[in-house]
């Protein structure tokens, strides 16, 4: 691998597919403690001591279990530096009706787009009733689906404001028929003091806004405190406190998923153009930290993209944070040809997956492991971050193996429904007789055999 000023270069086309990019996946797993130095420094002065994020969050949820909101109240004083109490950690009724009037009309207008643009989507995925008939005509089985009660949705406001994840984790838990939402964003200028990230909440119908953020965010969510009712189910991203502190939670509550930094996999052929490609990477980049793979057959391509990743580094806001992050996490891949491209893709399995070659549904037809696939050289990776419909939270790290992004699907639960008549329990009598017989489980047969003799 040769390391040039700005981005890995990368060489596999003599080489096994994960030499040189193993270790980058893995410290984009939540295994890779990914911190800046101030957070390091952050996590010294508050605890006394250099705790690892993993002994931070045990400390703040065991915490919070014991001691309720007297140990959250501290612990948001002591990181955040705000001085809550009680009757001031969530946001009254009056203040998101207010950040609602004065909010920008071409805003309100465009989250109201959003909105519809989620639920035509999400409201087509959630799960129907599925009833089978017994032999009977009278009997049924049945999968039979409903949504979670309560729901706890994380919103970031650290480095800046999302309404876009109030918007893609909210209304897919209405789509599912969600009833009670609860939203902690922590108390920032880009959190719960933010507001058009109130505007939007009222927009959407949510009420419940707490100014909290951080690991005792999510415990006081899955255990409940002193005017925060525990929830069901815990979704949206966050930082790695939050990450972690939800894989601690998790069993008491249910989660989305485990996210880490954001990614894309950008696949690409002779069709794809060098300044739109240095787009898309420095697109995930400026999440700081994003990692942006650019993986290729087409060799001038490389030089291509860049090239262009200076030029329009010079023209950013976040130029600085972004030249890092690529520094760190980013990568130009040149691959041997079209199957070491699907090969490696489905390696990594990215989260954001963008398809920029001529016959993008070919390819997909090869793609087993990604959270979000986008196809061809006009559909860019913010349309989902933005507007398309499908949530923008999805999993990262190479857990796309084997999870899904958030969709209202994920916000109901199914439990099976028997009913059997007088027939049905005869015809199947026997074949429960022959069962418990060989375990040994006389008591399952006595409660059959009684209906049936």
């Amino acid at each position: 691998m040769a390391t040039g000023e700005l981005i890995a270069r990368i060489d596999y086309r003599r080489q096994d597919v994960l030499e040189g990019i193993g270790p980058l996946l893995e410290r984009l797993t939540i295994r890779g403690d990914i911190q800046s130095p101030e957070s390091r420094r952050r996590t010294e002065e508050v605890f006394g001591q250099p705790l690892t994020p993993q002994e931070v969050v045990e400390r703040i949820c065991r915490q919070v279990q014991q001691r309720g909101l007297e140990a959250v109240l501290e612990y948001t004083r002591r990181i955040d530096g705000v001085e809550l109490g009680p009757e001031t950690i969530r946001v009254p009724e009056e203040e998101l009706a207010a950040a609602h009037a004065q909010a920008d009309a071409e805003l309100l207008q465009t989250v109201r787009h959003v909105r519809e643009n989620i639920l035509r989507f999400q409201q087509a995925v959630v799960p129907r009733d599925v009833r089978v008939p017994l032999p009977s005509g009278q009997g049924y089985l049945m999968q039979r689906y409903v949504p979670v009660h309560r729901v706890g949705i994380c919103v970031p406001g650290g480095g800046a404001a999302y309404p876009s994840t109030v918007l893609m984790t909210a209304v897919p838990a209405q789509a599912a028929g969600v009833q009670q939402i609860a939203v902690v964003a922590p108390p920032t200028p880009f959190g719960a003091y933010n507001q058009d990230l109130l505007a939007t909440c009222w927009e959407l119908g949510l009420r419940e806004v707490y100014r909290l953020g951080g690991a005792q965010a999510v415990a006081a969510l899955a255990y409940g405190v002193s005017g925060v009712p525990r929830v069901d189910m815990i979704v949206g991203p966050g930082n790695l406190f939050v990450t972690l502190a939800k894989k601690h939670v998790f069993g008491e509550v249910g989660i989305d998923a485990l996210a880490g930094p954001s990614e894309v996999v950008v696949v690409a052929d002779s069709s794809a153009r060098g300044d739109w490609t240095a787009a898309d990477l420095l697109a995930q980049a400026e999440h700081s930290p994003g990692a942006s793979f650019l993986v290729t057959w087409h060799e001038p391509l490389v030089e291509q993209v860049a090239a262009e990743l200076e030029k329009q580094l010079a023209k950013l806001d976040r130029g600085e944070l972004t030249r890092e992050s690529l520094r760190q996490y980013g990568a130009l891949v040149l691959v041997r040809d079209e199957e070491q491209a699907v090969e490696l893709t489905n390696t990594i399995a990215p989260e954001h997956l963008h398809l920029a070659v001529e016959e993008p549904e070919q390819l997909l037809q090869r793609i087993h492991s990604a959270g979000a696939v986008f196809l061809g050289h006009h559909s860019p990776v913010p349309v989902g971050d933005y507007v398309a419909g499908p949530s923008h939270v999805l999993p990262t790290g190479t857990t796309a193996r084997f999870a899904s992004g958030l969709s209202a699907a994920q916000f109901v639960r199914s439990h099976s429904v028997i009913y059997y008549t007088a027939e049905d329990l005869q015809r199947e009598a026997v074949h429960v007789e022959r069962l418990t017989r060989r375990e040994g489980l006389p008591a399952h047969w006595q409660a059959v055999r009684l209906r049936v003799e």
